[in-house]
């Protein structure tokens, strides 16, 4: 009969243990970066290069240009934010590359994001589905951002066909419904 040590026993015990749950410093989990204004793609090709595993969910906007020619063009699902699946070795990598600010958490540390939620974005089964949830909610102010009517301000009254929106604006004390898209639109802060 063989007697082994409680520093022995831990060891043989550690060794049998995937490394994240033998030495939790290692573990690799899936943490939200958040970017400079537009440096999403940018920081991705950054951690390829070093070699670290990301992820930018997007959806895809059908944008017509002056000349009427329609192009399909894919953004990012939420804007200024990638995923990032490291290790706690692995943080000083990911802020030192251009355009990352930092890594989503409380004051003292990095919260990691649920796998099953990054699962979940990444399925096939959602894939083409997902569209941003704007802020924008029927029966609330809202401005117009761009075009010839850009400041105007007034009412969201319906949502149709996913993003398209009708909104009625007073001018000149009358009104009028128009339908913009809703990048086009942006909730007014009272």
């Amino acid at each position: 009969m063989s007697i082994f040590s409680p520093s022995q026993l831990t060891s043989d015990i550690a060794g049998t243990l995937p490394p994240a749950l033998a030495n939790p410093e290692q573990a690799v989990r899936w943490f939200a970066v958040y970017t400079m204004p537009q440096s999403e793609q940018s920081l991705r090709r950054m951690l390829d290069v070093r070699q670290i595993e990301s992820f930018m969910p997007t959806y895809e906007v059908q944008k017509v240009w002056k000349n009427r020619q329609r192009i399909k063009t894919l953004r990012p699902l939420f804007p200024s934010y990638v995923f990032v699946h490291i290790g706690n070795h692995q943080r000083s990598s990911v802020l030192s590359s251009p355009g990352a600010l930092r890594i989503i958490g409380n004051t003292h540390t990095a919260l990691p994001i649920p796998d099953r939620e990054i699962e979940f974005l990444q399925s096939e089964a959602i894939r083409g589905k997902l569209e941003p949830h704007l802020e924008l909610v029927i029966g609330k102010k809202v401005r117009i951002r761009s075009g010839p009517m850009e400041g105007l301000e007034g009412t969201l009254v319906e949502k149709r066909n996913s993003l398209r929106f009708v909104l009625t604006v007073a001018m000149i004390n009358q009104h009028a419904a128009v339908e913009m898209h809703a990048d086009e639109l942006e909730a007014v802060r009272n």
